[in-house]
């Protein structure tokens, strides 16, 4: 799927990515240990590239891999629940070529749609600190620069949206809220979703009809309904 060299560069420099030595020692352990459900398979257990159409309009940043997630498999929001929340909701918006994530094989394809976050390894307790954040920054913004032309950025969750407003520079920063959209002058607009987290969906936090309403949203705004 990736036609686009400058974002091939980025994420090559993102999987030999070694900087957080917290967070390398966590992935390497968890790959190392496993879940017991996924004991016969062989983890990613490195940083995790960004994913996606490489002539994207929509970006879609989340928090971090998760642990037996993406982690796990290598690819964003892959091998887990939240994954089957947002790969739902985009096939819905006919964002994906299906419904699912479950391998990095699996045929996935995004329409219009790149997947990324503002770090780039699984965390303990899924809580980067704030220099691992900004250890990742400079991939984050060298895969904004390789996409080009972004009208829309989905941010899943409060983290991914301070990420994005510290990246372009928002000033004073609006109050996250589900549906709220930032409209950057001569940018794109943050367009800010709850995260597909269990803790969120489990709760009914956010529901189905809530997150589709964020896709509708983001291709309206992206001029492409």
């Amino acid at each position: 799927m990736m036609d686009n060299e400058a974002l091939r560069i980025v994420n090559d420099e993102v999987i030999d990515c070694r900087r957080c030595d917290r967070l390398v020692a966590w992935r390497e352990e968890v790959a190392s240990t496993k879940r017991a459900a996924y004991a016969d398979e062989q983890y990613w257990g490195r940083p995790v590239p960004g994913f996606g159409d490489p002539a994207a309009d929509i970006v879609v940043v989340g928090l971090a891999p998760a642990a037996h997630g993406a982690n796990r498999t290598g690819r964003m929001f892959t091998g887990d629940r939240s994954g089957d929340w947002l790969y739902g909701a985009l096939h819905r918006a006919g964002l994906a070529n299906q419904p699912d994530s479950t391998a990095i094989d699996d045929g996935l394809r995004l329409n219009g749609v790149y997947i990324t976050s503002p770090v780039k390894c699984a965390p303990p307790q899924n809580k980067p600190t704030p220099a691992e954040r900004d250890a990742c920054a400079p991939f984050l913004s060298a895969e904004l620069a390789a996409l080009g032309e972004v009208a829309v950025i989905v941010c899943l969750g409060q983290f991914a949206y301070a990420a994005m407003c510290g990246h372009l520079e928002v000033r004073p920063r609006p109050k996250f809220g589900h549906g709220v959209a930032v409209p950057i002058a001569g940018g794109p607009t943050l367009l800010c979703s709850y995260h597909v987290s269990q803790q969120n969906t489990f709760t009914k936090r956010l529901t189905t009809e809530m997150l589709d309403g964020v896709f509708s949203q983001a291709v309206e705004l992206a001029d492409r309904a």
